[in-house]
């Protein structure tokens, strides 16, 4: 798989880039070594790896292996997953491990993406972790230099026969020093591996009188068009949109089919309808205030340890609140609710926006940016870990795995299990005058914040983001949801059955009690799991909420941006100082 991929990259790049090296012998050490090198895009690996014959397994960031399908390519070629918050023990032992038996190690020890003075060429301090490997290890370690593939960020540099010119420099091995002690010696593999960044750097832009546009700038940089940049023939509104139409249709369809491979590894039984049969019985005459009821109302798990205290959150920025959840699963890693909660300087009577992540989402660390300019704002940022997502994940699965699968139980009471914990926490901030609330919520996440809306009306806005609005749609025409309904039918599963469940758990088949203006809609123009046209359904049973149309697929980061936007026009955030 890893050769197949160098044939591939080198073929793609072959005719989009013309890559110029240094030291390509410095590279060709026959045991194991570790190759350390500067990072200024996501193209370097692929790039760095094709002037080295041998194979080399990346420490890649783990969010990336947090996707089913690009999880299982990066493990195929040899990649192993690294926290970049957190020193692994795991990742240390595997790189440990490999280097020993020959092979070749690579990593960046700037922890990610830098430019400028975050950049180790501009003399910013290298992250530990590089000299130590090296040292257990026993090997040496390869300093790299590459300059160029950040222009990549534009579109343009794709174009044929461009022939965007890269630099990569690989210096000389840097030795262990066995006759220092371990302490002196790692100091001096960290020195040597700076005083080699800085040396490659400069033989770079000498031998090929580098020009400042040629030397590495942030992805945002890159990927701006400028002001007076005169138009392309190929940037007519209408190829553009056929482009973006066929880029997004390709990432959707990907991940659609990871979706549908894990649903693969949960196939229903021969009493999955007898089952079913029995939980609609129970449930149908509910109403949503029944269905979602907070468990103190009803008199059940009246435990300390049942509800969010958030007494504890005057010490720190961050406060991560757990307690013992009121809907008890087969999963004991699910049974315990989970949120993070960012307050803002006088939390007590802010009001506080719940951000909801999208099903398998791969990180928070997106949320918690955007957590943190809320918190400007006056408002408090709650990331909630969502059933079987995040800190709820049980051995043995991938994040989000369990929370869609054809057990529409477990799914129905994985959303049940979302929104009620959502009124327990709304329900202990009431009781520390907090009685404002918000919800930015995506997919999965927008599907739980829609049901939120039945029960809850104390909200300044809710802004639902490609969200599951009708179950019908979404088990009978997904492409995400073909493995279900394959086991649906086989289980005799109807239409007619599952439709009994809708006035609980479809949105489009519900009211909200909150008033409908404050509700917003968010769609994706080429989105196919939650397609427009579902969307303006709801938007148009639930008279007043608004709908707003953004150029992408279902999975994208444009959207976020485009709806906070929106949101700061309306008003809806109040900034007291500052502005997103």
């Amino acid at each position: 798989m890893y050769h197949a991929g160098k044939l591939l990259v080198r073929f793609v790049f072959g005719c989009v880039a013309r890559i110029h090296v240094i030291g390509r012998e410095n590279a060709r050490c026959a045991d194991g070594f570790l190759l350390a090198s500067n990072h200024i895009s996501h193209f370097d690996p692929f790039l760095i790896s094709l002037p080295v014959r041998r194979k080399i397994d990346w420490m890649t960031m783990a969010e990336f292996f947090r996707l089913p399908a690009l999880g299982f390519f990066l493990r195929s070629i040899g990649a192993f997953p690294a926290e970049r918050d957190r020193a692994d023990l795991k990742t240390i032992r595997a790189a440990i491990n490999r280097l020993r038996t020959g092979r070749i190690v690579g990593l960046f020890p700037e922890g990610g993406i830098r430019d400028g003075a975050r950049s180790l060429l501009e003399g910013a301090p290298l992250r530990p972790g590089a000299a130590t490997l090296a040292q257990i290890a026993d090997v040496p370690v390869v300093p790299c230099v590459i300059l160029g593939t950040d222009r990549f960020y534009s579109k343009k540099q794709w174009l044929p026969f461009r022939r965007t010119p890269v630099w990569i420099a690989f210096g000389k091995p840097i030795s262990r020093f066995p006759e220092l002690q371990k302490s002196q010696a790692r100091e001096r593999i960290e020195s040597e591996l700076a005083a080699a960044f800085k040396n490659l750097y400069a033989e770079l832009r000498e031998e090929f009188r580098l020009t400042t546009d040629d030397l590495p700038h942030s992805p945002r940089e890159r990927s701006e068009v400028p002001r007076d940049a005169a138009p392309l023939e190929t940037a007519d509104p209408s190829v553009r949109s056929k482009v973006r139409r066929v880029r997004t249709t390709a990432v959707d369809s990907l991940l659609c089919a990871s979706i549908n491979w894990l649903h693969r590894r949960h196939p229903l039984n021969g009493h999955s309808r007898q089952e079913m049969e029995r939980y609609l019985t129970a449930c149908e005459r509910l109403s949503p205030q029944e269905y979602y009821v907070l468990p103190q109302v009803i008199g059940g798990n009246g435990a300390s340890d049942s509800t969010p205290a958030v007494n504890g959150m005057y010490d720190s920025r961050m406060a991560t609140l757990s307690w013992r959840s009121p809907i008890e699963t087969a999963f004991a890693a699910n049974n315990t609710a989970r949120v993070d909660f960012l307050r803002t300087d006088a939390w007590t009577g802010a009001p506080t926006v719940f951000l909801l992540h999208a099903l398998m989402s791969s990180s928070p660390t997106g949320y918690y940016r955007w957590a943190e300019r809320f918190n400007e704002l006056g408002w408090n940022a709650c990331f909630v870990h969502l059933p079987y997502h995040f800190s709820r994940v049980p051995t043995g699965y991938w994040n989000g795995e369990l929370a869609i699968t054809p057990d529409l139980i477990r799914n129905a009471e994985g959303l049940r299990q979302g929104v009620i914990e959502l009124r327990q926490i709304m329900e202990s901030l009431r009781g520390h005058g907090c009685h404002e609330f918000g919800v930015l919520a995506t997919s999965y996440g927008g599907w739980v914040g829609a049901l939120l809306t039945l029960v809850e009306s104390d909200f300044r806005f809710v802004a639902l983001m490609s969200p599951i609005v009708n179950v019908e749609h979404a088990i009978w025409h997904s492409p995400a949801a073909r493995r279900i309904r394959r086991e649906l039918v086989q289980a005799n599963v109807g239409r007619a059955l599952v439709a009994r469940h809708f006035h609980l758990s479809s949105p489009l088949h519900g009211r909200p009690v909150c008033d409908p203006t404050r509700i917003l809609f968010v769609t994706g123009e080429f989105d196919s799991i939650a397609p427009p046209a579902e969307i303006e359904a709801i938007h148009q049973t639930w008279h007043g909420s608004e709908l707003l149309h953004v150029r992408q697929g279902h999975f994208g980061h444009r959207m976020m941006r485009e709806t906070i936007a929106h949101l700061k026009h309306r008003g809806d955030l109040l900034p007291r100082s500052g502005g997103l």
